[in-house]
């Protein structure tokens, strides 16, 4: 087994240098038709992303490891894979066509999806990671609104409307995801248990809330429980108390302002609200090993 912090973490930038792809222009969203079959894996590694990504195969099979579970994907099949997942391609068979999307929060946010629907897909990726079958007419479908959006997503941005029909085309292909779903598993949603229930409307607040409050305590009050059941909770559906979830949030985000070069330390203690840049530091560090200038330092050179 790999150690976590062997994971390597990718940009959509990143992944689309790697798979010898061209940038396209609107940031946070990029569409892959794999126009030229692979001789290898292109990323022979686990990686973490920071986008959603959907796979879906046009011809051929693909091998995947995520989080540690195998799954099998097949022509006319599409997955979908959050942010947090380790993923790791395995096996490819050699007539492997594929047509992957992927898109971060920042891209989402600009183009009109309601974020509660995402942070929905979030919690069900993340617990069962779905796998749908199409039918001809709906891969049919699919491949459409997927190369319409691709080939606005190529244009000069000052190509008239382009914005906009890419915000169309993008949740027109959301939407036709959605329905998929909703078609092969009615009952997601009330399927969920109360346990599951409860953990994702503590991920919603822990979402809206991170920067400002990181005791146990102020969750638990507004769901009504204690401390104590809240974190058993927690631990049963997704492995991790409620502190572990409230600290990874923080680190999260820390990690990420970190990435911007432009923020000075102090300038990010105080955007996560710390009483000040030591103390900050201090956490970090304990959650972390370096020091925030030393983990920027090793992560972010320029």
């Amino acid at each position: 087994m790999y150690k976590q912090s062997s994971i390597k973490s990718l940009t959509i930038e990143e992944v689309v240098e790697i798979i010898g792809d061209m940038p396209q222009e609107e940031n946070g969203l990029h569409i892959h038709f794999s126009k030229s079959r692979f001789k290898e894996i292109p990323i022979g590694y686990p990686f973490r992303a920071n986008a959603f990504t959907f796979i879906l195969i046009i011809k051929g099979e693909l091998r995947l490891q995520i989080n540690l579970l195998n799954y099998t994907i097949n022509k006319f099949e599409i997955i979908a894979i959050n942010q947090q997942m380790v993923t790791h391609a395995q096996e490819m068979s050699k007539n492997l066509e594929i047509v992957t999307i992927s898109f971060n929060i920042d891209f989402i946010l600009r183009n009109s999806i309601n974020k509660n629907d995402i942070d929905t897909l979030d919690f069900f990726t993340a617990i069962s990671i779905p796998k749908l079958k199409l039918s001809k007419e709906n891969f049919k479908a699919f491949i459409s609104v997927a190369k319409i959006l691709e080939q606005n997503n190529r244009l000069a941005k000052n190509n008239p409307y382009n914005k906009e029909k890419i915000t169309h085309s993008f949740n027109l292909l959301m939407y036709h995801y959605a329905s998929l779903l909703k078609r092969q598993f009615p009952n997601i949603e009330e399927n969920l248990t109360r346990q599951e229930k409860l953990a994702l409307r503590f991920l919603k607040l822990l979402n809206e809330n991170f920067k400002q409050e990181r005791t146990v305590q102020f969750y638990a009050d507004i769901l009504c429980l204690t401390p104590g059941y809240l974190s058993k909770v927690l631990k049963h559906i997704s492995k991790k108390t409620a502190s572990e979830l409230i600290e990874e949030a923080v680190i999260m985000e820390a990690k990420l302002l970190l990435k911007n070069q432009t923020l000075s330390i102090s300038e990010i203690a105080n955007e996560l609200q710390f009483s000040d840049q030591s103390f900050f530091g201090k956490y970090f560090k304990k959650h972390t090993g370096y020091s925030p200038s030393k983990f920027r330092e090793i992560n972010f050179k320029s």
